[in-house]
């Protein structure tokens, strides 16, 4: 199975790629999507979250106000660290968890899209990387009009991750986004391309197919 990693920093639009790759039918296994699920009202752990945080990051449904909690954790290093101590093991394991009900149903692709690939040590369960990355001016922009936040505001968000240079040099691929979405499109046409090569041979043996394969072998060797 090839598992594909995407990540991009903050405002990069990363969402957009993922959703191309899902209107050309290769499933998604969206970090934030299992984030959400797992701050679900009502968890074990959104119960630490909420003695952590308290009740000023709830939404009035009981829901973590997620917009609310970044906040917070943008502008604290100790807390977004106490954060991610709650989260990650988590995450992750939930992450496992989506990877083999894909694996189990035969997918031979898939993209594990993560915004912290490398802060996370995911990208070495990923081959190719794929990196979105845009200039900070459009950044910057892009990131105060998707959150209503002022420049001060959505510069501490970005300032508060890893550089989108560092990580560009780290990736296999790199998505430059600062353009158009027709420059983007195009762009992405030819990494699909490069995403559904046929698999390699280690990318086959860790399929189910190449699962059964390896398992079931020995007894053609018998019965022949």
């Amino acid at each position: 199975m090839r598992i594909v990693g995407l990540t991009g920093g903050i405002g990069s639009g990363k969402s957009t790629v993922s959703n191309l790759f899902k209107a050309h039918g290769i499933p998604i296994v969206d970090a934030d999507v299992v984030a959400r699920n797992v701050l679900k009202k009502g968890t074990g752990v959104w119960r630490k979250v909420l003695a952590a945080f308290g009740e000023d990051i709830l939404l009035p449904s009981g829901e973590v106000d997620s917009p609310k909690l970044g906040q917070i954790v943008f502008t604290d290093p100790d807390k977004r660290q106490l954060l991610n101590r709650q989260l990650a093991p988590h995450i992750s394991s939930r992450i496992i968890i989506e990877m083999f009900k894909l694996w189990i149903k035969g997918c031979k692709i898939i993209v594990l899209h993560v915004p912290l690939l490398f802060e996370a040590k995911m990208c070495k369960w990923t081959k190719p990387i794929i990196f979105v990355w845009v200039n900070t001016d459009t950044q910057l922009q892009r990131l105060m009009a998707r959150d209503g936040t002022t420049a001060e505001e959505a510069s501490s968000r970005i300032n508060a991750q890893m550089s989108l240079d560092l990580k560009r040099d780290k990736a296999d691929i790199v998505i430059d986004n600062s353009g158009s979405l027709e420059d983007l499109n195009e762009q992405f046409r030819e990494v699909l391309v490069h995403v559904k090569n046929p698999l390699t041979w280690t990318e086959f043996g860790l399929s189910r197919d190449g699962a059964l394969t390896a398992f079931f072998f020995p007894f053609f060797l018998v019965l022949s």
